[in-house]
């Protein structure tokens, strides 16, 4: 997916929205495309333009991040799993963008520039970063989301400026505020997905339980083993198997099943996926995160086999939780669990009801109301407030229940009533002492001292008041943390 633009004739002036991904995997490409048709449905929104970061980038570049991502996951799963790890800790990168990502995000920016969006939803970390510095440099105005698109928060997403942050589910927003970010800028409405299809075909109950076998493109190996213990389990079923665009691997499995006769369908790449989602009664695979998304909107069941280390794994563990899942943790017991799952009563049943509980088949269209409908300034975390949060992290602390200098302190604007800014207290006695009013608040101002100012203060300034010469903002020191139900705050609207 290189570039795509759609126009609509809804009206000459509205929304100019911007989607950024990076095609490492399918998932936050698909995630782009989902919000992109929630756009669709929304007249305020007169143009869409979906683009893949990487496509833009050069060879290297994107060979590097994309083929040696997988190369990793197959060779050397526990140094995957070791980089989730360290890159989860929040705010451990706090500089700008390195020299080589920065120059390989020159066409981005030109793009930005030539598009010239009102909103821009990044479904990857790398877009999200570059934006992030684009709004403290003053390059684009537009408002700015992060959406993530696995169930259990990456601190890499994690930026230092933002109007809005999505989340998949509803601790990964409990802990985000522990971590010090305000209530009004994150929301969990789910991971985007394609609008499924509004009912289910109706199924003959006398038919047997149909699996559905993702083998995926670069299942290899692995997905033959799969497929072949579904040959020896007891339970009647039929199956659904899906290769997609690996043509060798239909032809291994082809031949696998072969002796079954019609019990198994092996397809290549298929646009069925929506309606084989809707007529399955349990999918067998990988819990990616737009997979997993996609099957609990349909309230489908997984069985978890061959996880990713890191993100698939965390994703896996949410659906355990929640009772919508089993995992199989070698090949060899694949056909035994399936036939476990088939065969107690009212079991299957019950996992069914948990997938539909956990589904969110509107997230992408909430996740669209949230930032267009949200605060029209962004979120700066001070670079001085980030340390805070790392320290306290790897400290095993919760952040908001720091005291003393290094204890973290909100800006609200006062007419809007959303936070602008998250400062370390030290930090704020500067600014008080330049704009501070008698009532305790502040009157931020540009004036002529600006460029006396402090680098710092000048690029949270100028992040913060735009277009505007002067802000008036309250200051709200970050209590223990506390749970705050959503809906209580403006900003990111959750999901109805």
């Amino acid at each position: 997916m290189r570039k795509t633009s759609a126009r609509t004739p809804k009206t000459a002036a509205g929304e100019r929205v911007l989607i950024l991904s990076a095609g490492v995997g399918s998932g936050h490409n698909s995630a782009a495309a989902a919000v992109q048709q929630a756009c669709a449905a929304r007249a305020d929104v007169a143009e869409v333009q979906v683009l893949d970061v990487l496509q833009v980038s050069s060879v290297l570049y994107r060979a590097l991040l994309n083929k040696g991502y997988f190369v990793l996951v197959e060779g050397l799963p526990w140094l995957i799993d070791w980089g989730y790890d360290i890159s989860d800790r929040p705010f451990r990168r706090r500089g700008p963008i390195d020299p080589w990502t920065r120059m390989n995000s020159v066409p981005v920016i030109d793009a930005i520039k030539r598009f010239r969006p009102t909103a821009i939803v990044c479904t990857h970390f790398l877009p999200a970063q570059l934006l992030a510095s684009l709004l403290l440099r003053g390059v684009t105005k537009a408002k700015t989301a992060v959406v993530t698109t696995d169930y259990d928060f990456q601190g890499l997403s994690l930026t230092g400026a933002f109007h809005a942050l999505f989340l998949a589910r509803e601790e990964g927003r409990v802990e985000l505020m522990a971590l010090g970010l305000p209530s009004d800028r994150v929301a969990a409405p789910g991971i985007p997905i394609a609008p499924q299809p509004e009912a289910a075909p109706e199924r003959d109950t006398a038919e047997p339980p149909m699996l559905l076998i993702s083998a995926g493109a670069s299942g290899g190996d692995y997905a033959v083993s799969v497929v072949r213990q579904t040959l020896h389990m007891r339970s009647p079923f039929t199956a659904t198997v899906v290769c997609g665009r690996n043509d060798a691997l239909r032809e291994r499995i082809d031949d696998l099943v072969a002796p079954a006769g019609d019990r198994y369908r092996v397809l290549g790449f298929t646009t069925e996926m929506p309606e084989l989602l809707r007529r399955a009664d349990l999918f067998v695979g990988k819990p990616g995160g737009l997979s997993v998304s996609e099957c609990m909107a349909a309230g489908l069941p997984m069985v978890l086999v061959n996880p990713i280390p890191g993100q698939e794994v965390r994703n896996g563990d949410y659906l355990l939780e929640q009772g919508a899942a089993v995992r199989c943790n070698s090949p060899a017991t694949i056909g035994w669990k399936i036939d476990e799952v088939l065969r107690e009563p009212g079991r299957l049943q019950r996992m069914q009801a948990a997938a539909h509980r956990t589904g969110r088949p509107d997230a992408a269209a909430d996740v669209l109301s949230g930032l267009l409908d949200g605060p029209s300034r962004p979120l700066v975390v001070s670079r001085a407030a980030q340390k805070t949060i790392l320290s306290a992290s790897e400290e095993r602390v919760v952040a908001t229940d720091l005291s003393g200098p290094s204890a973290l302190v909100r800006l609200i604007d006062s007419a809007a009533g959303s936070t602008v800014a998250l400062l370390q207290a030290e930090e704020l006695e500067d600014l008080q002492q330049r704009y501070g009013t008698s009532d305790g608040g502040l009157v931020l101002r540009r004036g002529q001292a600006f460029r006396s100012l402090r680098r710092e203060e000048r690029r949270l300034l100028r992040a913060i008041l735009g277009q505007d010469d002067i802000l008036s903002v309250r200051v709200q020191r970050a209590r223990p943390h506390r749970r705050v139900p959503q809906g209580t705050a403006t900003g990111p609207r959750p999901p109805s």
